[in-house]
């Protein structure tokens, strides 16, 4: 049986070596490309992200990243989110008093952690729903997160686009110390939408086994 094929989409934002390395090790065919054709036909589409929200939405355009996104999800496609390539699956970013227009796949916004030392950064536990696929075998791992900002809320009601799909799964983590902490979404899991706040492809053996989780859905 021929492995599947994931594309790791290339538009100049995120840790794209890294990610590719590491869905290769989990048994997969990738490729990094900005190709259209490639990106929209692939068994699997990866969006990585690293940097500013309004930075990583531009560089998604020049290469018409969002209009690749919509199709593959109108069509029932994978796409998998990372860092701040969940961010923009959002509704809008705001940044230093900036906002800026996200994908629009889930509706709120991404904002500074409120948190008493931002960035967040390194390894955190994660409140996972139950029935979560990409977490199958992982409820007490811990995952690397490095980040400022993130969706302190997520309300998605069932509408007439996505009660095609189960209700939304959101996983939750906290950034800072016990009683002085800011709840985030760590992930998401919404039909053929997945995204995670954290970093899988640099956090060990627990973020294969969820990128293996995800290959093994495709």
């Amino acid at each position: 049986m021929t492995s599947p094929l994931v594309c790791i989409l290339d538009y100049g934002f995120g840790n794209v070596r890294s990610a590719t390395r590491a869905i290769e090790h989990v048994g997969a065919r990738a490729i990094l490309t900005s190709d259209r054709v490639i990106a929209e036909n692939a068994d699997g589409l990866v969006v990585p992200g690293v940097g500013a929200f309004a930075a990583v939405m531009d560089g998604l355009r020049e290469v018409r990243g969002d209009q690749i996104v919509d199709r593959r999800l109108a069509g029932g496609r994978p796409v998998l989110g990372i860092c701040v390539g969940m961010q923009v699956m959002f509704e809008r970013g705001v940044e230093h008093g900036v906002e800026s227009a996200g994908l629009n796949q889930w509706p709120g916004t991404v904002e500074l952690l409120q948190a008493p030392v931002v960035p967040n950064m390194g390894w955190a536990p994660v409140e996972v729903p139950p029935s979560s696929t990409l977490f199958d075998g992982l409820a007490d791992e811990r995952f690397y997160f490095v980040h400022s900002y993130a969706a302190r809320a997520f309300v998605l009601g069932v509408t007439e686009d996505t009660g095609r799909f189960a209700p939304p799964l959101v996983t939750w983590s906290e950034a800072g110390p016990a009683g002085h902490s800011d709840r985030f979404v760590a992930a998401v899991e919404n039909g053929p939408l997945s995204a995670t706040q954290f970093h899988p492809e640099k956090s060990g053996e627990a973020g294969l086994h969820l990128l293996r989780n995800w290959v093994a859905t495709l």
